[in-house]
């Protein structure tokens, strides 16, 4: 089974700018996800798609193929559904390269469960589903115990009397590990381009991760969690030389 590796990296950022080319522990962010991929057993081709130059130089040095982003899927509305496409149909244009399967890595997610992606990948391949997500529980940010604020006036967004979180319904979030979606549901997306969730199908699966294995880096704060994470996994400070 072909499967392609897509490492998403746009230059522009709201919440922490540069965010891929930040370091960790004398690392880039983006190289994290870099060496994620590089270590899964399932990826047979690995991409990265950035207007990023320097994202791209450190792709280059890693060895992998690289795809210059247009300025259309660069802006913070282009939908992961259309940079995803793009990242397929380039990379089919131009090689011999026909992906069965798509798995999308977000470059700003610096920290992962250890074997996340090839999990992903093994169980859209068992149960022939369209797509496969990492989740991690909602925990105590569970909709049952939100509230809505009337100028000083607090509501339950839905009336209960839960006080017991063993008591709540299980509920789930994508957490932003991996995404691994099948070459029809991609293809499916063609069909509903106005609907960015398409390419996640019908048959839609996901399993389960804890919470703190995975660490996306959005805001300067994001930095100091993942590191502190990194470290608890016994991660040592590197010394990167930078792509010239």
């Amino acid at each position: 089974m072909n499967v392609l590796g897509v490492i998403l990296a746009r230059a522009g950022s709201v919440g922490l700018k540069d965010k891929h080319l930040r370091t960790i522990l004398g690392k880039p962010v983006i190289q994290y996800t870099i060496d994620h991929a590089l270590s899964a057993k399932t990826l047979t081709h690995i991409v990265v798609t950035s207007d990023s130059p320097d994202v791209l130089k450190l792709a280059q040095k890693s060895e992998l193929d690289i795809i210059h982003r247009p300025a259309s899927l660069a802006t913070s509305d282009a939908t992961v559904q259309d940079v995803v496409l793009h990242a397929m149909q380039t990379v089919e244009a131009q090689s011999d390269f026909r992906a069965d399967t798509v798995v999308t890595l977000y470059g700003n997610v610096a920290v992962r469960p250890a074997g996340v992606i090839d999990r992903a990948v093994e169980l859209l391949e068992e149960t022939g589903c369209d797509s496969v997500r990492s989740v991690v529980s909602v925990g105590k940010w569970h909709p049952t115990w939100m509230m809505k604020l009337n100028g000083d006036a607090l509501e339950l967004l839905t009336p209960n009397s839960v006080h017991r979180r063993q008591e709540l319904q299980g509920l789930y979030l994508h957490e932003g590990a991996v995404v691994a979606v099948s070459r029809a549901s991609m293809e499916r997306a063609l069909q509903f381009p106005s609907d960015p969730h398409a390419f996640f199908g019908v048959d839609r699966r996901g399993f389960l991760t804890q919470p703190d294995e995975t660490v996306e880096i959005d805001h300067l704060r994001d930095l100091y969690w993942a590191e502190a994470v990194l470290r608890e996994r016994g991660a040592e400070v590197k010394t990167w030389r930078a792509a010239s």
